[in-house]
C-alpha cells in the first residue's frame, strides 16, 4: 500500500545528489560533466527509487514516470543535435568566421559586452527562444569576443542575460505562454506585469556589463588585424553568407517550428560551403574518392556529424607572444553534443523518480507552509521553483508543479493571478540555465563554451541571478502588488 512520503525521506535523494556533485567537482573539476555527474544523477535516482519502494511505490510506476520525462525531452535533444550540425556547416561554410570578421571591425572592445546583451535581446525577442539565440548569434559573439581578447565566460554570460530577457518578454516564447496559463491569466497581462521586475533587472545588467567592459583589458590582448588576416587567409568572406542565418531567424519569427528551421539552416550552411569554401570541404573530407561530388558530399556530412577542424597558424603579437586561436575554428557536430544528451537523459531520470515517489510535492508543500503573509507566499514560490529546477532538471516542470500548487494560495490571499505567473518566470525560467545538469544549463554551456569551462559563465549570468531577487524585493516593499478585484489597468502600491 502506498504511504505518503515524509519531508525527511523526500530530501534524502537530493542530499545524496548534492554530496556526489560536490565530490565530482573536487575530483574531476571541469571534466565532471564527462560522465561523473551523469552517474551521480543515476545513483541519486536509484536512491529515490529505493525510498519510493519503502513507501509502497512500485518500480513500474517509477520507470513509467522516468520514461515519460525522457520522452518530453525528445524535442530538446533533437534541437541539440541539429545545433551541433548547424554549427559544423556554419563553420565549414565560413558563416561563423564571417560574423567574427565583420564583428571585429564594428564592435568596440570596451562596449562589446553591453552590445552582446542588446544584440541577444533583439534576437531572442524576435525568435522567442534563448536556445536559438545561443545557437546563432551567440556562437558568433563568442568568436568575436575571443578575437577581441575578451574571455568566453564573460561573453557567454552577456549573451545568456540578453537571451533570457527576450525569452521572458517575447510573446513567441513557450515559457511566456506557459506561466500565465498555469496561473490563470492571459499572456498580454503577464508580459505587461513582468516589466515591473524585468526592466529594472535588465538595466542593472547592462550597467554591470558596461562597467565590466570598460575595466576589461581586451584590445591589447590580441592584434585584431592579425586575426582578420588569419580569417582572410583561410576563408572566402562575403556578406552573402549572412543570408543563411537571416533565413533561419525569419523562419522562426514566422513561427516555423525550431526543428525544421534549424535543419534548414544546417542544409543551407552545407550549400553555402559548396559555393564559398570548396577548398575547405575537400580538406574536411576523408573519403579519398576520385569523384569530386562524392568528396564534397563527404566533407559536408562529416561537418554535420563529427568534428570539424580548420587548421590555422598561430598569431605572433607585437611583443613576440605566440597566440593559438585554433579553438575559434573547431566544432564538434552532432557527435560533440552526445555528452550533453547523456546528461539530460540522466537528469530527467532523477527528476522522474523524484516526481513518481511524491518527493517534489512534499518539498513544495514544505515551502508553502514555511512562510506566512504576502511576502512569504512570494518567497515560498521562488524557493519551490528553484527546488524543482534543481531536482527535476527541467524549466517547464519548475513552472507547472509550483504553478499548480500555489495557484489556490494566491487566490486565497486575494492576489491577482499575474502575481503568480510573474514569479514563476522570474524564478523558474531564468534560473534553469544556472544549474549545470538542467537541460537549459547543459545546452547553453555546451553550445557557447564547448567541452571546457562548462560552468564558467555562471558568475556572469547577472540577469538570471538578479531576477528572483528583484521579484522578492518588489514583494517585500509591496510595490504594485495587484489584487484580484482591481482592473487589469490599475495597480496599487
Amino acid at each position: 500500500m502506498k504511504k505518503q512520503i515524509s519531508l525527511l525521506c523526500a530530501v534524502i535523494p537530493v542530499f545524496v545528489l548534492v554530496i556526489l556533485l560536490i565530490l565530482n567537482v573536487k575530483v574531476f573539476k571541469d571534466n565532471a560533466t564527462g560522465g561523473a555527474n551523469q552517474m551521480a544523477l543515476l545513483i541519486s535516482a536509484s536512491v529515490a527509487a529505493i525510498v519510493g519502494r519503502f513507501h509502497g511505490v512500485s518500480l513500474k510506476t517509477i520507470l513509467e514516470k522516468v520514461s515519460h520525462n525522457i520522452q518530453t525531452t525528445a524535442p530538446a535533444i533533437l534541437i541539440l543535435l541539429l545545433v551541433g550540425s548547424l554549427a559544423g556547416t556554419w563553420l565549414l561554410s565560413g558563416i561563423i568566421p564571417a560574423m567574427i570578421y565583420y564583428g571585429l571591425q564594428v564592435l568596440n572592445p570596451q562596449y562589446f559586452l553591453a552590445a552582446c546583451v542588446i544584440i541577444s535581446i533583439i534576437v531572442s525577442m524576435a525568435t522567442g527562444s534563448s536556445w536559438t539565440t545561443s545557437a546563432t548569434i551567440g556562437i558568433a559573439l563568442i568568436g568575436i569576443g575571443n578575437g577581441l581578447g575578451i574571455g568566453s565566460a564573460m561573453t557567454a554570460g552577456a549573451v545568456i542575460s540578453g537571451a533570457y530577457f527576450g525569452d521572458k518578454m517575447s510573446i513567441l516564447s513557450d515559457t511566456t505562454n506557459l506561466a500565465p496559463a498555469m496561473a490563470g491569466t492571459d499572456v498580454y497581462t503577464h508580459i505587461k506585469y513582468m516589466t515591473i521586475t524585468t526592466v529594472p533587472t535588465i538595466i542593472i545588467t547592462l550597467i554591470f556589463f558596461f562597467i565590466l567592459g570598460l575595466n576589461t583589458q581586451a584590445s591589447s590582448a590580441i592584434n585584431q588585424e592579425a586575426v582578420l588576416e588569419l580569417i582572410r587567409q583561410n576563408f572566402s568572406i562575403s556578406p552573402w553568407l549572412f543570408s543563411v542565418p537571416l533565413i533561419v531567424i525569419v523562419l522562426i519569427i514566422a513561427k516555423v517550428d525550431p526543428l525544421p528551421s534549424l535543419l534548414a539552416g544546417t542544409l543551407l550552411g552545407g550549400l553555402a560551403a559548396f559555393i564559398f569554401q570548396p577548398h575547405l570541404i575537400q580538406l574536411a573530407s576523408s573519403s579519398g574518392d576520385s569523384v569530386v561530388f562524392f568528396d564534397y558530399y563527404n566533407g559536408v556530412v562529416q561537418s554535420m556529424i563529427g568534428e570539424t577542424v580548420i587548421p590555422v597558424e598561430e598569431i605572433t603579437l607585437s611583443d613576440g607572444t605566440r597566440l593559438n586561436l585554433q579553438g575559434l575554428f573547431e566544432q564538434g557536430g552532432m557527435a560533440g553534443m552526445l555528452g550533453t544528451v547523456w546528461l539530460i537523459i540522466c537528469a530527467m531520470s532523477f527528476g522522474g523518480a523524484m516526481e513518481a515517489i511524491g518527493a517534489l510535492k512534499q518539498i513544495s508543500s514544505f515551502f508553502l507552509k514555511l512562510f506566512h503573509g504576502v511576502f512569504g507566499l512570494f518567497a515560498s514560490t521562488v524557493a519551490s521553483c528553484l527546488a524543482v529546477n534543481i531536482t527535476t532538471s527541467d524549466q517547464y516542470l519548475s513552472i507547472v508543479i509550483p504553478g499548480e500548487m500555489f495557484k489556490q494560495a494566491y487566490d486565497d490571499k486575494n492576489l491577482a493571478p499575474e502575481n503568480l505567473s510573474r514569479t514563476l518566470e522570474d524564478s523558474a525560467t531564468v534560473t534553469s540555465v544556472l544549474i549545470p545538469w538542467n537541460t537549459c544549463g547543459a545546452y547553453h554551456s555546451k553550445v557557447l563554451l564547448g567541452q571546457s569551462g562548462l560552468t564558467s559563465y555562471i558568475p556572469y549570468a547577472i540577469f538570471n541571478y538578479l531576477s528572483p531577487f528583484m521579484t522578492l524585493l518588489v514583494a517585500l516593499i509591496g510595490y504594485k502588488i495587484r489584487r484580484k478585484h482591481e482592473s487589469k489597468k490599475s495597480l496599487i502600491s
